[in-house]
């Protein structure tokens, strides 16, 4: 008969692969298989850029851990699928606005003359690629409409060629096909003015160097890794991935609802509805666009690594079809958290469990924290929440372990970029917060006595100018200070870059 311990670690073994697939990488049986419309990360902050602090940034990422040299046909979005950021302003948890993007892959069909013939091409372009997409084979397009509460459905105008068509730059094939990457990826982020919003805001949607950070590899063997030990001590295994950013900043008024300042926001992706698809009894899995199209939500995400190391697996799936208004049904995910349990399982005294019920969990990830980023009235749901009154903090101070740090423009108020927030989730979710802003059951301090649990993974900076490198940290794993934030993709090629010997 296996003994208590063996049998928790034991499941521990069989839970921790959850914990590892980043902030939101392939976290639920069924997105795993649709990487198109897997959410992995989304971001929202104050814009930090020199003269744009009157704007708020949102960073939806989507198509989990994308090799460079992933040809020939790399990594286009769905064109079936509508992905959504949503803006609930009022503390409801309903979406309030909701900005969905549709895209079009229009395929050329290029042909080369190869014996008398004129052949269709396997590849993706023919030539070196410009912003005219002359020598690509398939060119990318979408549009954004915005669908507000009261039922209007509008599209937003791209100002800065006209019309409602926008245009998706080509993944970084390699510097033989685009020299210039960064410039070349500028030319697609355009103005865009949204129906009702006075002003302009910009958008991008496009690949990305994958800015999350953190140690996948050490997590996946049974936390292979001193989980007290030093923040640089581990490689980010992520640190040669690109990821697909949707990228929107919108003027702070054109968010808030003019009362609140504080506002949430989550990610969704939906797809056409298979018409032999039952709704699994999940009816809000299930909804009608403006066409009259109906679509299954397939991926939703507002914080990161809820689905992951929160939610049990019988009910992953449902999660990311659900609608914030119905989380009562994953509150004992929440306030019975299982994570506490597998690392006690693993490291003993060294990972104490917390008391349950855990209400300061409940304020950190269903209403917000109280004097942080709570609304003045509020519906507990799993939202990013953002007090849009806090100043943004320059990059040059920004503190990676966010509200943690001392830094009340970080994470949990709102997610910026550089917030480490692998390491502030796990100091959360060991206790460091009990007593604080909720009780651990009878518990009304930290159990674990503030000890500074890690992944052992850290960024370089918040920017070029602000790198800070030790241990294993990467002086690559940095930000841009500038919208949309995420630094240029990695190449293709040449792929020395990516500890592949040249040629």
């Amino acid at each position: 008969m296996k003994r208590p311990l063996q049998i928790a670690l034991a499941l521990a073994a069989a839970s921790l692969p959850l914990i590892s697939q980043a902030s939101s990488h392939r976290e639920a049986p069924n997105v795993a298989g649709l990487p198109r419309v897997d959410g992995t990360d989304l971001y929202l902050f104050r814009s930090y850029e020199a003269g744009r602090q009157g704007f708020v940034t949102m960073l939806a990422n989507y198509i989990p851990f994308q090799d460079p040299s992933g040809g020939p046909n790399f990594y286009q979005l769905d064109a079936h699928a509508i992905y959504a950021i949503n803006v609930n302003n009022d503390g409801d948890a309903n979406p309030d606005i909701s900005f969905q993007f549709r895209f079009t892959n229009t395929r050329k069909n290029l042909t080369v003359p190869a014996g008398g013939q004129n052949v269709a091409v396997p590849l993706l372009n023919i030539g070196p690629v410009d912003k005219n997409g002359k020598t690509l084979n398939v060119r990318e397009s979408y549009t954004l409409t915005v669908v507000r509460r009261n039922g209007s459905h509008s599209l937003a105008e791209n100002t800065t060629l006209g019309g409602t068509t926008f245009f998706k730059p080509v993944d970084n094939i390699g510097n033989k096909s685009i020299p210039d990457y960064a410039s070349y990826a500028d030319s697609f982020m355009y103005d865009v003015s949204i129906p009702g919003c006075p002003t302009p805001g910009r958008v991008f949607v496009g690949q990305r160097k994958e800015g999350f950070v953190v140690n996948v590899a050490g997590i996946f063997d049974l936390v292979n890794t001193n989980p007290v030990g030093p923040r640089d001590g581990e490689p980010n295994s992520l640190q040669h991935k690109n990821v697909t950013s949707i990228a929107l900043e919108l003027p702070i008024t054109c968010l808030t609802n003019g009362k609140d300042p504080v506002i949430g926001a989550w990610t969704t992706a939906s797809v056409p509805k298979n018409p032999a698809e039952k709704s699994n009894g999940d009816p809000e899995r299930v909804w009608q666009d403006s066409d009259g199209k109906w679509m299954t939500q397939v991926s939703r995400l507002a914080n990161p690594l809820v689905n992951e190391v929160i939610i049990g697996l019988p009910d992953k799936d449902r999660f990311n079809g659900s609608n914030p208004p119905q989380d009562a049904q994953f509150l004992k995910y929440v306030t019975n958290p299982t994570l506490p349990v597998l690392l006690n399982a693993l490291f003993g005294s060294a990972a104490m469990v917390p008391g349950t019920p855990r209400n300061d969990l409940v304020a950190a990830f269903l209403t917000g924290v109280k004097g942080i980023n709570q609304p003045l009235t509020v519906r507990p749901a799993e939202l990013m929440r953002l007090n849009t009154s806090t100043p943004p903090t320059p990059p040059a101070t920004q503190n990676d372990l966010g509200v943690l740090g001392g830094d009340t423009a970080g994470f949990p108020n709102g997610r910026r970029p550089y917030d480490d927030v692998t390491d502030i989730e796990l100091r959360v979710a060991m206790g460091a917060l009990c007593g604080k802003i909720g009780t651990c059951g009878t518990q009304t301090t930290d159990p674990n006595n503030g000890a500074p649990y890690t992944d052992g993974a850290r960024a370089a900076g918040a920017d070029a100018g602000a790198v800070k490198v030790s241990g294993q940290i990467n002086p690559a794993d940095t930000y841009l200070d500038s919208f949309p934030y995420l630094n240029t993709p990695i190449p293709g090629s040449p792929n020395g870059v990516n500890g592949i010997a040249k040629n």
